[in-house]
């Protein structure tokens, strides 16, 4: 009995792990589209 739940809370230890660094990925990732920035040099448009 003790050894399946040890083996079920390293399960969960590895999908908590695995969902963080996903959420980390996709926080860090450029998003898809049109920047558009306004700044002392004028208007720059850049197509991603």
């Amino acid at each position: 009995m003790s050894r399946n739940v040890l083996f079920l809370i390293i399960g969960a230890l590895i999908v908590g792990v695995a969902v963080l660094g996903y959420s980390l990925y996709q926080e860090k990732k450029e998003p898809d589209g049109v920047q558009i920035n306004i700044g002392p040099d004028g208007l720059k448009i850049k197509n991603k």
